[in-house]
């Protein structure tokens, strides 16, 4: 399937006339209706997309997928929410008509957690995300479409967003790469908020090379958006390289060595074993790798912080949501009940305990005690990483506890209580804005696992071309999803 191959081949295949755009996307469109119908991985399927006229350049005429979270003029554009479910935006997201210049053919839009608001790709309300690689697992969250319908061939690449770890978890969940590149690389504008400290744009893709083409193209300063700044001056495409020679990255002993984990499940043992093979590659091609250690407190914090300041930053960030406004009026004999009756129906379990704890947070009495807290231990956090980046040019730790958990979880092999930390780590790249990319690293009982890498603000250069250097001496670039045949146990 030519929807199978990276955009430089994609490129090449267009340019030589051996396929068309319009050949393309409809070859995506059947695709998209095929992942459809066994993952689930889409809210709307643009089945009237056309072929655009391919140009030199790389993004031209060739399809892609948008988190619905991502504002698209005309097209429906739910945040995966009930309270949104016949939303359609009259503007695009700048990341959107960026890419639009550009040539870039959007077919479908894909299915995310809640308004980005989780980390399992269930609470859609348009239904449970699977795995491509298994059915009876989940791709993570918030960005779970994207990664299946990349993971599945559906096109090379489909955008994705970053508050916790919701384009990389996802990646390393469908054996694919997940790149946020720096904090303000890309526009925001047009995307739904969810916690604006932390909210990243990126994008999903099989190779870092094709994160990097696509990053080119999104990123930019925007004037509305003031967080955006000017990366006129960084080519991500022409200037990655794959030599690792004189690179400098550490890990943090507390999270990847497995003496902390003694009643660590098999499929723990064997993802963390599989790390330490993936240093040893490292240091055999010129890579320096350090062990080093970090405050187990900060490292117990983080998972703390995150869920105060999101909590918090999302409360703020969807007060607008009241079904006054937009959205599907409630119910009620006033306003307050209406709005009352509009998000109670409207917001699922988890968006409606989210906001309760946002709401209690930001009370007055309790802003100093839990707010305020958490931003200044987010500061020693970030403040203690950034110390690391003085003498390396990156982090690297291995994604999650291994390969995807089941949805339900019955199967899933149990671990000791002081996992939450390797569960929870990549939030440290959104509390920093530190450019963080994930890429497979192997497989584990059949199903893939990654590995993530994080460097300092702004060198989202260097970050790549360490990730790049990683996947040329590895077998899994633009790897396609098999889904497996699980037998009954």
């Amino acid at each position: 399937m030519n929807t199978e191959k990276t955009i430089e081949e994609l490129h090449e295949l267009l340019k030589s006339g051996q396929i068309t755009s319009e050949e393309l996307v409809k070859e995506s469109l059947l695709k998209s209706h095929e992942v459809q119908e066994k993952c689930n991985a889409f809210v709307t399927i643009l089945d009237d997309a056309k072929g655009r006229e391919v140009t030199n350049d790389l993004l031209s005429g060739i399809p892609y997928g948008i988190k619905d979270n991502y504002s698209t003029k005309g097209i429906l554009t739910t945040g995966s929410s009930n309270t949104l479910k016949d939303y359609v935006p009259f503007f695009d997201a700048t990341a959107v008509s960026n890419l639009a210049k550009h040539g870039a053919i959007p077919v479908n839009k894909t299915a995310l957690d809640e308004f980005g608001m989780g980390g399992t790709g269930t609470t859609c309300h348009t239904g449970v995300v699977r795995n491509p690689w298994d059915l009876q697992r989940m791709c993570a969250g918030s960005s779970s479409g994207s990664a299946a319908a990349v993971a599945f061939g559906v096109y090379p690449y489909a955008l994705g967003s970053d508050t916790g770890d919701s384009i990389r978890k996802p990646a390393a969940f469908c054996g694919i790469v997940g790149y946020k590149p720096t904090y303000g690389m890309i526009s925001r504008y047009g995307l739904f908020p969810f916690a604006s400290s932390l909210d990243h744009c990126g994008v999903l893709t099989r190779s870092v090379k094709d994160a990097a083409i696509v990053v080119d193209a999104m990123k930019g300063k925007d004037k509305n958006d003031l967080t955006s700044w000017n990366s006129s001056n960084i080519h991500l495409y022409e200037s990655i390289n794959e030599s690792l020679k004189g690179k400098k990255l550490f890990y943090i002993k507390e999270i990847a060595n497995l003496d902390n984990y003694p009643d660590a499940s098999s499929e723990l043992k064997e993802h963390l074993e599989n790390f330490q093979k993936t240093i040893e590659l490292l240091k055999s091609n010129g890579a320096v790798v350090d062990e080093v250690s970090m405050d187990i407190t900060l490292l117990n914090a983080i998972s703390s912080v995150y869920v105060c300041i999101s909590c918090a930053e999302a409360t703020s960030n969807m007060s607008n949501l009241t079904g006054i406004i937009f959205g599907p009026r409630g119910n009620g004999s006033n306003v307050m009940d209406m709005i009352k009756d509009h998000r109670t129906k409207g917001f699922s379990p988890l968006i409606k305990r989210r906001f309760v704890i946002g709401s209690y947070i930001l009370q007055r009495e309790n802003q100093e005690k839990y707010f305020v807290n958490a931003q200044r231990v987010r500061r020693l956090i970030v403040d203690k990483i950034n110390e690391f980046f003085k003498s390396y040019d990156a982090l690297i730790l291995p994604v999650s506890t291994g390969p995807a958990p089941y949805l339900d979880g019955s199967k899933d092999e149990m671990t000791n209580d002081n996992t939450t930390i390797l569960e929870e780590h990549l939030q440290i790249g959104n509390f920093g804005g530190f450019p963080s990319i994930t890429i497979p690293n192997g497989f584990i009982s059949g199903l893939p696992v990654g590995v993530n890498i994080t460097g300092k603000c702004y060198d989202d250069v260097n970050v790549l071309s360490i990730a790049y250097g990683l996947e040329c001496l590895m077998p899994y670039k633009n790897q396609i999803a098999k889904l497996r045949e699980v037998k009954d146990e």
